[in-house]
């Protein structure tokens, strides 16, 4: 069998759009070896700038085959740009490894907008997401902010992550002595301190390749830069991977906490904020149980006598667009041409964009022991009215574009204009429906009308604090998932259930 090049590439659009491409590609030094058109129209032409032309769309998958094709260049103006679905399948299903170039006139237009607000892409749309979910973000009292942050040492751990990125880049806005970036993720870490280094030359910026389980050497770190503000960011939050793994979740959600708070107090941090969430109320799942614990040794540090600084939680639900969250999911399997699934369409959860989340946790952790009220408390984040997500995900493909088709399997019978929404079914840990508080708890209006206080009344004890460190301690040595999930039960009365369902865990 004679060997295919791996360079022969095929462009597929309109005509003109076409003609654009290969002349550029004309001007590049090296480029791919271009050996023929599939056109979405002008079925009677032979040939574009010299190049033959195959054939029609509608014959991609013969033609690709008969020709040897292993790339195609896709290139289609936004008035065919409804097309672009049915080539990419085709385009799959024939091994063909795909590029799609928009028109240069398309890129000219749209080089120099910033977008207003959060969104995420598909193919060529760009989602405005605070519109998809019709939410209006509230605004913050800077003055406040400000008063915390500007000229002031910012500690922020799990830097590189989603919220913890954007918690990097909001507080940079208040001009603060020096941020210092902590996360063990090495890639992240260089992405953020660079972001960072661009877009705020003149703060001074340190980059901590750390791992925040590590107590003391975290202790070392807040010591040698003399941090101010802390922001506890790092968590695993992953809900179908903690199930399996709830060692792993203790150590990096409870202890990890635990290090950074302690060393936050020892050294006399002003303010420190753990990112929380609402998978902490009545949890019954294994990341939310952890998060409910760091939170509970959170407020027994602040009932320790002699404490000074302010120690503050923030809960809040999901937020749109953040890494392997469901949103860029559902863009990814747009875009491969695969259906959107979704878990069950009952299943709600409250949403809020990435820096109205990240803003108001800086808000609420400057408002934490105002009026002489005592530190420890647990804000809520105003997350609005819960979303269903099966109806969700049939707006973004909507705003996508296309059509969206229940139950249906992708085949021949689907248009090029839908994409099959599939029920897979609730993954291990998932609730149907998230609260923000707890039943017994009251939400307290604050100052701020996007922030809550919860007057929880909890007697949350040092001593039993203490106990409750030593066994979990213990029990995340154990090879033994139920009994991991036993003790955590301890301490979480509402995941007895959980280990009631894993007698062989």
């Amino acid at each position: 069998m004679p060997h295919v090049s791996q360079n022969r590439s095929i462009i597929v659009g309109t005509a003109q759009a076409c003609s654009l491409v290969i002349r550029q590609l004309a001007a590049l030094e090296t480029s791919p070896e271009v050996v023929g058109v599939v056109l979405v129209d002008s079925p009677s032409a032979t040939n574009i700038e010299g190049i033959a032309v195959f054939g029609l769309v509608d014959e991609l998958i013969g033609l690709c085959a008969n020709h040897e094709i292993a790339n195609a260049i896709v290139t289609l103006p936004a008035s065919h740009r409804s097309m672009w679905r049915e080539i990419s399948i085709s385009l799959h299903r024939a091994g063909v490894v795909e590029r799609f170039v928009p028109p240069m006139d398309e890129l000219l237009s749209c080089a120099p907008q910033v977008a207003a607000s959060p969104t995420v892409a598909v193919g060529s749309p760009r989602i405005d997401l605070a519109k998809l979910v019709g939410r209006q973000a509230h605004s913050i009292d800077r003055e406040l902010v400000g008063a915390t942050l500007t000229g002031k040492t910012v500690l922020v751990t799990g830097a590189g992550g989603s919220i913890g990125s954007e918690l990097v880049r909001q507080a940079a806005t208040f001009s603060p002595k020096k941020i210092v970036l902590m996360e063990r993720a090495e890639n992240a870490l260089f992405e953020v301190d660079r972001q960072l280094k661009e877009s705020f030359p003149n703060i001074d910026r340190v980059a901590v390749l750390h791992d925040v389980v590590d107590a003391s050497r975290t202790l070392n770190l807040l010591e040698r830069y003399q941090s101010q503000v802390v922001i506890h960011a790092a968590a695993h939050k992953h809900v179908p991977l903690m199930e399996d793994h709830p060692s792993h979740a203790i150590t990096n959600n409870v202890f990890g906490t635990k290090s950074i708070a302690d060393a936050s107090v020892a050294i006399g941090v002003e303010r420190f904020v753990l990112i929380s969430s609402d998978k902490a109320v009545n949890p019954v799942n294994v990341m939310g149980a952890t998060k409910r614990l760091a939170e509970m040794y959170v407020q027994s540090l602040a009932k320790m006598e002699g404490i000074q600084t302010k120690l503050s939680m923030v809960r809040f639900g999901n937020v749109l667009g953040s890494a392997c969250s469901v949103l860029p999911i559902w863009a990814d399997q747009i875009a491969a041409g695969r259906p959107v699934t979704v878990t069950d369409e009952r299943m709600t959860r409250y949403f809020m964009t990435i820096p109205e989340a990240a803003t108001l946790v800086l808000q609420a952790g400057a408002m934490s022991g105002m009026d002489e009220n005592p530190s420890g408390e647990v804000f809520v984040l105003d997350m609005g009215e819960p979303i269903n997500i099966f109806g969700l995900a049939r707006r973004f493909i909507r705003a996508c574009g296309y059509e969206a088709v229940i139950g249906q399997p992708m085949g021949s019978r689907c248009s090029p204009r839908s994409v099959p929404v599939i029920l897979t079914g609730s993954r291990p840990g998932e609730k149907l429906h998230e609260q923000l508080s707890y039943d017994a708890e009251g939400l307290e209006r604050t100052a701020h009308p996007g922030i809550y206080a919860l007057d929880d009344g909890a007697d949350i004890e040092p001593v039993m604090i203490d106990t409750m460190i030593e066994r979990l301690d213990a029990a995340r040595l154990s090879q033994s998932r139920k009994a991991v999930l036993e003790e955590i039960a301890q301490y979480v009365p509402t995941m007895e259930k959980v280990v009631q369902k894993n007698p062989a865990a």
